[in-house]
């Protein structure tokens, strides 16, 4: 009987399968079949996407490759990145609390702090339609319509697509609703991720998300950061701000702004272990 050895990982509640590389060869699958495997939810071991270091990689301290629940990839999921970070470091594959991590966004910058949490240096955020992808006319206050709904959203890829939308209603109801209509609309060539957001204040929000490829997760990253950076353009928040998650709270920096977006995004936040196991292939 075939086993592999996995790690389970939570970072506000959005989770992970965390395989080492020489596991996963155990298993003889195509990665994208195995997250698909292993991602159930009834009949694996239950995530939002599986994660496998690659410790050949030449352009950074290492590599990773991460593919959601359906089988698709990800350029980049900065929850993912907290819990690889503390994952690499704990067992030992990597020997400093800061390094680089080659990713589908680019090189990343995850840093180990005290008490569990881990900051990530995110990319620089592009709101150039041709670069999201997006086929919109412009990125931050286009007016997207749906059926007989009016959104009115701001295109931003943070290596991976979002389109952030304020709202004053219940933002989970709104994902539910909404996000998967608007995750397959024509106008993002490689679907997109979906935040809705509501204001608290200039230095706090609520967020709810539906994720491409994962459909409502309870906390995305890269989302926090794409909802921040809108907030930012549209002069709704100041630079740090505590973003709220059904999961769990982080916070995110960006001193960009709508003159000078040529900054990184700064996202902090837990990385917890839920479990370890050996599954039955």
């Amino acid at each position: 009987m075939e086993t592999i050895h996995f790690t389970k990982m939570q970072g506000c509640g959005n989770d992970f399968v965390i395989l080492d590389y020489k596991e996963y060869k155990k298993s003889r699958m195509f990665m994208a079949d195995l997250a698909r495997k292993l991602c159930d939810r009834h009949f694996g071991v239950g995530a939002d996407g599986l994660i496998i270091p690659d410790l050949k990689n030449k352009n950074a301290d290492i590599g990773w490759y991460f593919y959601n629940s359906d089988g698709s990839t990800a350029q980049m999921c900065g929850n993912g990145m907290r819990c690889f970070a503390k994952y690499l470091y704990d067992k030992k594959l990597i020997d400093k609390t800061e390094f680089t991590v080659q990713t589908g966004a680019g090189i990343i910058t995850p840093k180990i702090l005290p008490y569990g949490e881990v900051t990530v240096k995110m990319s620089v955020p592009e709101i150039e339609p041709a670069k999201i992808p997006f086929n919109g006319d412009k990125s931050v206050g286009y007016e997207l319509k749906l059926n007989n709904t009016l959104f009115t959203g701001n295109a931003i890829s943070m290596g991976n697509p979002h389109f952030v939308i304020f709202t004053n209603d219940n933002t989970m109801n709104m994902a539910k609703k909404y996000g998967a209509e608007i995750e397959n609309n024509p106008v993002f060539p490689e679907k997109t991720n979906v935040e809705f957001v509501k204001i608290i204040s200039r230095k706090e929000i609520e967020l709810s998300v539906w994720e491409r490829g994962c459909g409502i997760t309870l906390a995305c990253g890269t989302g926090a950061c794409a909802s921040v950076v809108a907030g930012i353009l549209n002069n709704l928040t100041e630079n740090n701000v505590l973003v709220n998650l059904p999961g769990g709270a982080v916070n995110v920096d960006w001193q960009g702004s709508a003159e000078c977006l040529n900054f990184p995004v700064y996202l902090t936040g837990a990385a917890n272990y839920t479990f370890e196991g050996d599954f039955v292939l």
